[in-house]
């Protein structure tokens, strides 16, 4: 079946299509309503624009017929030259003498459509000949066919109009970037969630064209999120056509994240974040769920900042929810729920959640060491592990990435400290990596608002395995940002108990770097208002245990300072970490 809804949403075209294949050729394609829709939304902004281009046709665009006769024109072109079709279809002949000012208009037709954002969604039916059992064969009959179609039909119609052919072809992606199989299939939630988000389509498979460049609303973050004593979803009533749900395995945990459609862009870019989880985990049912792009005014009780989490201990299901506004159009407003979701969780069963990046790191004369850097955003911890691959490349034999961000913490039978990690992929912030620093995966990367203070790139570092295997700690440091490397204030500082290692994680302490609204020095418990802050008293217990379990067991305790908030060490300051840190980890014999 072709196309059978085109939806606007922004600076985004979503299209849908049930079942089946779309258009077969080029002039399949100018026949389809969604090209008419297509082309009545250019016409409309050039109208609004008051754009010359479309008076430069002989058409009538006030009325419907204007419409219908461009569109037949345009169908007319995609197989015939002008000067034989002007012959044959009417009104045509205007355009003869009008050639240039066709061909402008139909480059402009082109250039507007690819502005947008471009999303395809392929809803399918369950069973052995859903789309989600042949993915490959669905993506390619779909979305590459359809940048083949777009670029023919564009390539065909001004030819035909010109009389000639272009001497540099350039083969952009012109069709959808992004291809999202959705399938309706029991979620495993509990009955009480299942009358609101069971007809919310499951994504099965996703398609990107990297690198996939974006510009959402927003690109900052504001405030923390806040544990409120009822649930949200009570207040809700959902239109299941408009979301999509991405069911997400952070860490151990499987959190559907329902978000709406006017936030697409952003929930496909958690494929860079985090795995999809498989239909055993889904059978099993979610750890919990996040609605993100809820209506507003169910969460307007909620006061000013209505990103809102609940813990519904009847039916062990954490529920957070964050309102469709612009404001809250910022991929940190998905990635942290969701973390924050899954940190309160471990805490439940636990492990000590953390915020920071973990490494493993081996060195080619056998010297290796797992290393977590903790940390707030900004404060250095991706900036110095990615310096010291740089740096360190001629001596390092293996460089495993465990935690870009958040993780957990859990003593074993033996007493050792064990980290996991949560995300396969990383949020990076390119304000701060400078040149010569590399990105190993930034052709698969999708890259958000890069002409913006913190500007972001989202792409896979690591698999699911290694994020479960959980890793014994022999280095655990704070990552300090804000103070300067003097006699009293060295580069490296070792702890020399749980005592004074606790004092400074549990300040947290770090120079704010525009990541947020924060501005200055600010402090915040353990570096992660995540969970931690608003379970305060269960984290307390397990930070003792945890602490005191790493110094019984030999970890290297410390603080190391970055000097990131430092003016003019946002580069030397993480060089000179990694070289500090290829002197510890030589030291370091396994």
């Amino acid at each position: 079946m072709p196309i059978v809804r085109v939806e606007v949403e922004g600076r985004q075209i979503v299209l849908h299509q049930l079942g089946g294949i779309g258009c077969a050729t080029p002039e399949d394609l100018a026949a389809s309503t969604a090209f008419t829709e297509v082309v009545d939304l250019y016409l409309k902004s050039l109208q609004a624009k008051n754009s010359p281009l479309g008076e430069a046709l002989p058409l009538n665009f006030d009325q419907p017929e204007g419409l219908t006769q461009l569109v037949t024109w345009l169908r007319a072109l995609a197989v015939t030259p002008l000067q034989q079709a002007a012959t044959i279809v009417p009104g045509l002949g205007a355009c003869l003498q009008k050639r240039q000012g066709l061909h402008a208009f139909v480059e402009g037709l082109y250039d507007f459509w690819r502005h947008y954002a471009r999303f395809m969604i392929l809803h399918s039916e369950p069973g052995p000949n859903s789309h989600e059992h042949r993915p490959y064969r669905a993506f390619n009959a779909t979305i590459e066919r359809l940048t083949d179609l777009v670029l023919g039909l564009y390539r065909d119609v001004c030819e035909n109009i010109t009389g000639d052919h272009p001497r540099v072809y350039r083969q952009v992606a012109a069709g959808c970037r992004v291809g999202i199989i959705a399938v309706p299939k029991p979620s495993g939630l509990p009955k009480s969630y299942q009358s609101m988000l069971g007809d919310i389509p499951l994504i099965r498979q996703v398609l990107i064209s990297p690198p996939l460049i974006i510009d959402p609303p927003m690109n900052t973050r504001t405030g923390q999120f806040q544990r409120v004593a009822d649930n949200p979803l009570s207040r809700m009533k959902l239109d299941a056509s408009k979301f999509l749900c991405y069911p997400a395995c952070v860490g151990p945990l499987v959190i559907y994240v329902c978000f709406h459609q006017q936030f697409l862009e952003l929930g496909c870019s958690l494929a860079n974040l985090f795995d999809l989880a498989t239909d055993e985990q889904i059978a099993a049912g979610p750890d919990a769920v996040y609605i993100y792009g809820a209506p507003p005014e169910s969460l307007a009780p909620y006061g000013d900042l209505p990103t809102v989490f609940y813990d519904d201990e009847g039916e062990e299901m954490l529920v957070a929810a964050v309102p469709l506004e612009n404001r809250f159009g910022y991929f940190g407003y998905l990635k942290k729920m969701a973390l924050t979701l899954h940190n309160i969780v471990m805490m439940k069963r636990g492990r000590m959640p953390y915020h920071g990046a973990m490494t493993r790191i081996v060195l080619k004369d056998g010297a290796a060491a797992n290393v977590l850097l903790v940390g707030d955003t900004a404060t250095g911890k991706s900036e110095s592990l990615e310096a010291f691959r740089v740096l360190g490349q001629d001596h390092i034999r293996e460089l495993r990435i465990i935690a870009d961000d958040m993780g957990s913490l859990e003593i074993d039978a033996q007493g050792r400290v064990l980290g996991y990690g949560t995300e396969i992929g990383a949020f990076i912030r390119l304000d701060d990596l400078q040149q010569g620093y590399a990105f190993g995966q930034i052709d698969r990367a999708i890259i958000m608002s890069p002409q913006k203070v913190n500007a972001r790139a989202v792409l896979p570092v690591t698999t699911l395995e290694e994020v479960l295997h959980g890793y014994p700690l022999d280095i655990l440091l704070y990552a300090n940002n804000y103070e300067e490397v003097d006699e009293t204030h060295p580069l490296l500082e070792r702890f020399t108990c749980a005592e004074q290692a606790l004092r400074v994680f549990r300040e947290g302490a770090a120079m704010a770097k525009g990541t947020t609204t924060a501005k200055g020095l600010v402090h915040s418990y353990f570096a992660n208002i995540f969970g931690p802050s608003q379970y305060r008293a269960v984290h307390d217990d397990l930070a003792q245990k945890t602490f005191d379990a790493a110094f019984k067991s030999g970890v290297f305790v410390g603080q190391i300072r970055t000097r990131l908030g430092v003016p003019g060490y946002e580069t030397k300051g993480p060089e000179k970490v990694a070289e500090e840190l290829f002197r510890l980890i030589a030291k370091t014999k396994q």
